[in-house]
């Protein structure tokens, strides 16, 4: 981990660094999209044929006949695992459906004048499907934070794929009740969930985090079925002037565990507790040789000028998980996924069992998006209403606006209106 100052000699780098730590995003991706586009375009036009047979090459499916986990399965995985994980899960489960429940919208009507009716309705989509990885990590947690939203949404159709599922996800499928299970994951799973193959039915959404085969792939269905977001390595922002230094690195390491190309940043105006994490961070990742990677290549401790320097920084990064000191923070937050609140906040939490979701937007892209919610499950259908009242009140205008736009036959349906109600009256005289 480096420390950089914005001020000084240093400034220079600084600006450098910030530019580029700004752009991250994409540009990996693009270094597998011709393989990834050779893959989602044969399961696309081949189904099951190459479903299967990119399965069997790196997922080691034994056949067509392993492809669905059995109900059976799940319960035996649930039954085989620890009480005390059980418990766990269990708990986690219930934080993650209360924070999920809370998020709802809801359905209402709005009448802003005499005659005219309007309002939303909230609707579940019909067929989802949530990607569980199960590489260098397997993450059961990941089931429960893309199934549960969904679950709360009323989505009647939940679909999970997950590469050789762990036997702590298919416990938490059970726990779940998740009825579509498949053991594939990769490009050609996320090919198959958008276009549908005879074994696996297409669905509407997809959503949950992936490596970066299954992102390119989600890039490149993105126009045929939904996706939640494109989801990058792991990112983590301290911005701190009196948080303690353990506690800090503690957090860098945990995150930068996840993936060698994770990015960690901590951002002060304290040059002295810079110095500090960064010397915690090198202690505590000396056995971790992924965080250590991903700490020496994106690892840096910007230093500085001001307050007001240090939280403009944090926003132009627009980081995935931030931490900040205290409540009185949360007042110059613009841009994060999920932030995190003092010292007793550890960013694991989060991960786990805090409610909130861990699946977030990641490459700056939390300037324009949260993490996964409710509301991904979730479509709002407008409804409008009029009687002849707001006709009579609003119709001439929308008529002029029309016509404006030279869209004569938009103001002839609304003037159709006008006059039968003209017609009404000289009948009724």
């Amino acid at each position: 981990m480096r420390l950089i100052r914005t001020t000084g000699r240093g400034s220079r780098l600084a600006q450098e660094t910030i530019a580029a730590l700004e752009q991250r995003g994409n540009a990996a991706l693009d270094r597998v999209a011709p393989a990834v586009r050779r893959i989602v375009s044969a399961v696309r036009k081949q189904g099951d044929r190459a479903l299967f047979r990119y399965a069997a090459q790196f997922d080691s499916l034994a056949g067509p006949e392993a492809l669905r986990v059995t109900q059976e399965e799940m319960a035996a995985a649930w039954d085989a695992l620890d009480p005390a994980l059980r418990n766990a899960i269990s708990t986690a489960s219930e934080q993650i459906r209360g924070f999920a429940e809370h998020q709802l919208p809801r359905s209402w009507t709005y009448s802003p004048l005499a005659g005219l009716t309007t309002g939303q309705l909230v609707r579940p989509l019909s067929a989802v499907g949530c990607y569980v990885p199960s590489g260098r990590h397997p993450l059961p947690s990941t089931l429960l934070m893309t199934a549960i939203p969904a679950q709360v949404a009323g989505v009647a159709r939940i679909v999970v794929v997950s590469p050789n599922p762990a036997p702590a996800t298919l416990a938490a499928a059970h726990l779940l009740g998740i009825a579509e299970f498949y053991r594939v994951g990769g490009a050609h799973a996320i090919a198959a969930l958008a276009y549908g193959t005879q074994s696996i039915p297409r669905v509407d959404k997809i959503a949950g985090p992936g490596n970066l085969f299954v992102t390119a792939a989600k890039r490149l269905v993105a126009f045929d079925c939904a996706i939640d977001m494109l989801a990058g390595p792991t990112e983590i922002v301290v911005t701190s002037e009196r948080g303690k230094a353990a506690a800090i690195a503690a957090d860098f390491v945990a995150q930068a565990e996840h993936d060698p190309e994770a990015l960690a940043v901590f951002i002060t105006t304290r040059a002295d507790l810079a110095r500090q994490v960064i010397a915690e961070v090198r202690e505590r990742s000396r056995k971790n040789p992924t965080a250590r990677a991903a700490l020496a290549r994106k690892g840096v401790a910007l230093v500085a000028a001001n307050l007001e320097e240090a939280r403009a920084l944090t926003n132009r990064l627009a980081p995935e998980h931030l931490t900040v000191d205290s409540q009185d923070d949360l007042a110059w937050i613009e841009n994060a996924g999920s932030v995190f609140v003092g010292r007793w906040s550890a960013q694991p939490l989060g991960d786990y069992i805090s409610g909130p979701n861990h699946t977030l937007p990641t490459g700056g892209m939390a300037r324009v998006r949260g993490g996964l919610s409710v509301h991904d499950f979730l479509k709002l259908v407008t409804v409008q209403e009029y009687t002849l009242p707001a006709v009579r009140a609003l119709g001439l205008k929308a008529a002029l606006l029309a016509e404006a736009e030279g869209l004569t036959a938009h103001a002839e349906a609304v003037r159709t209106r006008l006059r039968a109600q003209s017609s009404m009256r000289r009948s009724r005289a």
